[in-house]
């Protein structure tokens, strides 16, 4: 048995040890990730690489999200070797995937992503299309940093489209945001788009004055890419200016760059411009020159092949996005149906509980006029017991009056006949005493039996600031000679300093009066008696401890019942009723306190009362 359980420990241990390991592994994998999209055509086939690695490595590891990284980076590689068919069909499945496992972020990746690969094919209306898509997902999502991109796309593309005020209505938007959330975001490509929106206006001065801003700042940084865009863009403004050799020193700059960069698509947009530049000067053999060097690049790069081919793919991504739909479609249908038909279910549902609770309704009301009738019965009674009750205790006050006259007289005899004790024999001087004893328990008992009958008549409560400290010490002070008479020493403990405490002064003495007795009576001759106070928060704590006899587990239910007897008895044949427990419960109840009896046979007893403040 012993064995199988540490097993199953063993086994508990290695799933949580392999479930930890697990998420540290596609941890891992989505750093890789993140780390390969900052790659660029230098480093095109590491892309592939990693692909196929974060591929492999989901499958192994249950990594739901390795598809959709896998094949976007699938698509990457294909873009850096500008294969835009490829590339296009994997960011396809990209955006398949995410949506299936419906995650926004890596939906708008993918849409950007495809935007993207349009764009280097020409096709600048389906790229203004998929970048709504993507800003309108950002914005439900409200997340700042794709909202940001997206509207610097949208105006770059409305830029190409040759609608400057709609790219700058989207400009706008991601100024504001990266005034917002400053600096969060890099403005450069903003500010680069503001820019040829204003070039498109016409408005060159304002063009020129973003661009040379993107410059310095690109200059400052070492941005080798973007500093080709800012040269491109300044070169352009200073043809339009026809400031003929500004504009050439920057087109030499952008052409440097793009050779550093060794990015096809970039030299190919230098040697359109340079066809533009000489064409303004009316140099027109080398603007023909440039513009064949630009055309064998481009067209090298955008085929009519590659652009069928990605026409299809589009057409095939409509067909499946559309039979998903029709599905959705008839899954709603079928949902309607059995909405329908729970709601049918509900109603009937709703009908039964209805008569079910019609029905216990009815039936708790016939309980209830039982329950009435009863109570009506019961009243009657408690008036008839309350009238026995009544005449009871006077019944017991007239008798227990009656009953004093006579304790009284023997008393008084028994005092005439001690005033010639020195003429009695030791016989009788003994017989003496105890007719004295028996009258004066006898007197006190017909007191305690007058006190508890007062008490059921509900005497009034006198509530007082008291000195609690002083209080006790008059207790202690009180009781001291009866404690002498045995040789036991009272010990009064005070843990508190002096507290001023409202109580009823009276019920409080009684309390105290019959527990200092009881400890007293109930101790050997020669222990110790001690009186502790203490208070919380909340309470005062009264304790009162002996080193008597004891009381046995049996008998401590019983303590404070009206006349209870228990087996422990005075330790020198003093006289008990058993009331004087059931006395000090009745007043610690009317107090709202609560008294507490821990006790061990031949060793003492503890009786503690916690009082309210």
């Amino acid at each position: 048995m012993k064995s199988s359980f540490t097993g199953l420990l063993f086994l508990i241990f290695l799933c949580s040890f392999s479930r930890s390991f697990s998420q540290e592994d596609t941890a891992h994998l989505k750093a890789l990730y993140d780390r390969v999209l900052d790659f660029d055509e230098a480093k095109s086939d590491s892309v592939l690489f990693y692909a196929r690695y974060i591929q492999q490595s989901s499958g192994e590891l249950n990594f739901n999200k390795g598809a959709v990284l896998s094949l976007r980076l699938n698509g990457i590689y294909n873009e850096l070797k500008n294969e835009y068919d490829s590339a296009i069909s994997y960011y396809y499945k990209s955006l398949e995937e995410a949506r299936k496992l419906k995650m926004p972020e890596y939906e708008i990746s993918a849409l950007g992503d495809l935007a993207i690969a349009y764009y280097n094919i020409n096709q600048f209306e389906k790229t203004k299309e998929l970048y709504e898509l993507a800003l309108e997902l950002a914005i439900n999502r409200k997340e700042a940093s794709s909202i940001f991109t997206n509207s610097s796309n949208l105006g770059s593309i409305y830029n190409k489209l040759g609608y400057p005020d709609s790219a700058l209505k989207y400009l706008q938007q991601a100024q504001e945001i990266a005034e917002q959330f400053k600096p969060m975001f890099d403005v450069s490509s903003v500010n680069n788009n503001i820019g040829n929106a204003w070039f498109h206006k016409k408005q060159w001065n304002k063009a020129l004055q973003y661009f040379t801003i993107n410059y310095k700042k690109n200059l400052a940084n070492k941005d080798k890419e973007m500093q080709w865009y800012d040269c491109l863009n300044i070169a352009d403004v200073y043809i339009e200016k026809k400031n003929f050799d500004s504009a050439a020193i920057y087109l030499h700059a952008a052409e440097q760059l793009a050779n550093a960069i060794d990015s096809k698509r970039k030299k190919a947009d230098v040697y359109a411009l340079y066809a533009k530049y000489f064409s303004h000067r009316g140099e027109y053999k080398p603007a023909y020159e440039s513009f064949t060097k630009w055309y064998t690049l481009d067209t090298a790069l955008v085929s009519q092949k590659k652009i069928d081919a990605v026409a299809e793919l589009q057409e095939r991504f409509n067909v499946k996005q559309k039979s998903q739909e029709n599905k959705l479609l008839t899954l709603e249908l079928d949902r309607q149906k059995f909405q329908k038909r729970n709601m049918l279910l509900i109603a009937l549902a709703v009908t039964s509980l209805a008569v079910f609770a019609i029905t216990i309704l009815w039936l708790v009301k016939r309980k209830n006029e039982q329950l009435q009738k009863r109570n009506a019965l019961i009243q009657k009674q408690n008036e008839k017991l309350s009238q026995f009750n009544s005449e009871k205790n006077s019944l017991i006050s007239v008798v227990s009056h009656d009953l004093s006259g006579p304790f009284t007289s023997i008393k008084m005899w028994t005092q005439i006949l001690q005033s010639n004790i020195s003429n009695f024999t030791e016989l009788q001087k003994k017989a003496l005493y105890r007719i004295q004893s028996s009258a004066d328990n006898g007197e006190l008992l017909i007191h305690n039996i007058l006190h508890i009958e007062k008490q059921e008549i509900n005497r009034p409560m006198n509530l007082e600031f008291l000195n609690l400290s002083a209080f006790l010490e008059d207790m202690v002070s009180a009781y001291e000679p009866q404690a002498r008479q045995k040789e036991i020493e009272i010990i009064y403990e005070n843990e508190t300093g002096g507290t001023q405490f409202m109580c009823d002064r009276y019920m409080l003495r009684r309390i105290c009066e019959n527990l200092l007795s009881n400890a007293i009576k109930f101790s050997p001759r020669g222990k110790k008696v001690r009186l502790n106070l203490k208070e919380t928060d909340n309470h005062v704590i009264i304790s009162v401890s002996d080193e008597g006899v004891g009381i046995s587990a049996e008998d401590i239910p019983y303590l404070f019942s009206k006349y209870g007897k228990i087996s422990s008895m005075p330790t020198e044949g003093e006289y008990s009723t058993g009331l004087g427990l059931s006395i000090v419960k009745r007043l610690v109840d009317e107090l709202n306190g609560k008294i507490f009896c821990e006790s061990k046979l031949d060793t003492g007893s503890t009786f503690t009362v916690s009082l309210p403040k």
